[in-house]
Parts: C-alpha cells; sequence; structure tokens
C-alpha cells in the first residue's frame, strides 16, 4: 500500500467516525429531551390521559353541532352555499326567490346536525383503539395532533357514515336538484371545484371540517389549562408538557 494514501484515508475513516458518533450523541440528545417532556409519566398514565383528552374533545364536538342550531347558528362552522354558487343565489333573490335559497342553506345545516351525532361510535371507536405510541406521537407532536389524529383515523368512515343522512336531509328541499344541476355545468367552467358539484358530498365535507374544527379548538383548551380541565389525569399528563 502507498504510504502516500495513509493520511487520507485516516482522515476519511475519522470523518465517518466523527459522524457516526454525532448522530448517536443527537440521537441520545433527542431521547433525553422527549424523556423530560414526558416528565415521570408512565405509558399508562399517557395513554389514560390522551384518551380522556381525545374522548373529552369528541363529547363535547358532538354535543355542541349535533343538535338544533348547532352548525346553523355557529358562524364558525356554518355551512355556505361553494363561492362560485353566491352569484346564482343572489340571482335567485333579485327573482324573488330569496326563501327557496335560505331554505337550501338551512336544509345543509340541518344534515350536518343530523348526521354528527351518528359519528360519536367512530370517533370514540378510535379512542378505544389507540396504541401507546400514538398516545406519545399526540402527547409530543405539536398542538395539532389530537385533532391530526382524529382525521386521520375517522374522516373516511365518518364521510361513509354522514354521507347517506346528509343525502335524505336535502334531498326533501326542492332547490336541491336545481343546486346539482347548475353546480355541475359550473365545475365544467372552473367556476366551483369538482368536489363542490354534488351537494351530499360537499356538506359532508364540510360537516367533518365543523367536526375537526371544534375538536380542534377543545384540544387548545386542554393544552392552555390542563388543570381547568377539572380532570386529574388530563392535569397530570398535559400539564406535564405544558
Amino acid at each position: 500500500m502507498n504510504p502516500s494514501f495513509t493520511p487520507c484515508l485516516s482522515r476519511r475513516g475519522f470523518q465517518r467516525v466523527g459522524s457516526a458518533a454525532l448522530a448517536g450523541l443527537l440521537l441520545a440528545a433527542w431521547g433525553r429531551a422527549q424523556a423530560l417532556s414526558l416528565g415521570d409519566l408512565s405509558n399508562a398514565d399517557a395513554n389514560s390521559g390522551v384518551k380522556a383528552a381525545l374522548e373529552k374533545g369528541a363529547n363535547v364536538a358532538v354535543d355542541l353541532l349535533g343538535k338544533p342550531g348547532g352548525f346553523l347558528d355557529n358562524p364558525k362552522v356554518r355551512i355556505p352555499l361553494p363561492g362560485g354558487m353566491d352569484q346564482a343565489a343572489q340571482l335567485l333573490r333579485n327573482f324573488g326567490q330569496g326563501q327557496k335559497v335560505d331554505e337550501l342553506v338551512t336544509a345543509m345545516n340541518r344534515a350536518a346536525e343530523a348526521a354528527v351525532p351518528m359519528g360519536k361510535e367512530v370517533l370514540l371507536g378510535a379512542v378505544h383503539s389507540m396504541t401507546v405510541s400514538d398516545a406519545k406521537g399526540i402527547l409530543t407532536g405539536g398542538e395539532h395532533s389530537v385533532t391530526d389524529f382524529f382525521a386521520a383515523k375517522t374522516r373516511e368512515p365518518l364521510g361513509q357514515r354522514f354521507l347517506p343522512i346528509v343525502t335524505q336531509a336535502t334531498e326533501k328541499v326542492s332547490l336541491a336538484q336545481r343546486y346539482n344541476d347548475f353546480a355541475g355545468r359550473a365545475s365544467k367552467f372552473g367556476l366551483i371545484k369538482s368536489e363542490d358539484a354534488d351537494l351530499p358530498h360537499y356538506v359532508t365535507g364540510k360537516t367533518l371540517d365543523g367536526l375537526y374544527l371544534v375538536i380542534g379548538e377543545e384540544e387548545q383548551k386542554i393544552r392552555q389549562d390542563p388543570v381547568g380541565t377539572g380532570s386529574q389525569i388530563l392535569a397530570k399528563v398535559f400539564g406535564a408538557v405544558h
């Protein structure tokens, strides 16, 4: 072996060893930070606390939204006509059809209010199937990790459960079919999104958005003031990462 190459190889070897050592130190530091962020919480406590938070968020959201006025009277979640339909609605109002437009918007929101209670079983099912790994990820995953967990686990099955209820409720309104006819044509010209061209699918999507929004608001309350929830396990677990 040519001795002139030895220093170069040594330096490269040193660099590889140094990089590996640095990576090991960073991983160890991250592990200690994670452990510190969870304080002295046991897996059982972390799991129980996160489940309590998830159940609280689900119950509050369903109780708040799944009643008359839950969507219609709440400006944060009230379901409007899609943006591109506003001009058509205004045109109908100009021709004395404003009452029918109002009936449609009311029916859309009433459909959402009727659908939400049917999702409670799905939401709580997701809570009960949560793993310890899920719990730790939620605790250290950021301000919206509870909401993100629910959206990932339940959006598709909730959508399947809500759609027939929404469809049945909106079909009772005479303007609903005219909406679908007009929206289908409007979507071809890019006036509204294609996913908004079907009224039941549009309302179902907005129902889910409203549900997760309220769950998110409840999550923020728990994270900001875990003691104020009145729950010892929530105070203990979320207080440790507050």
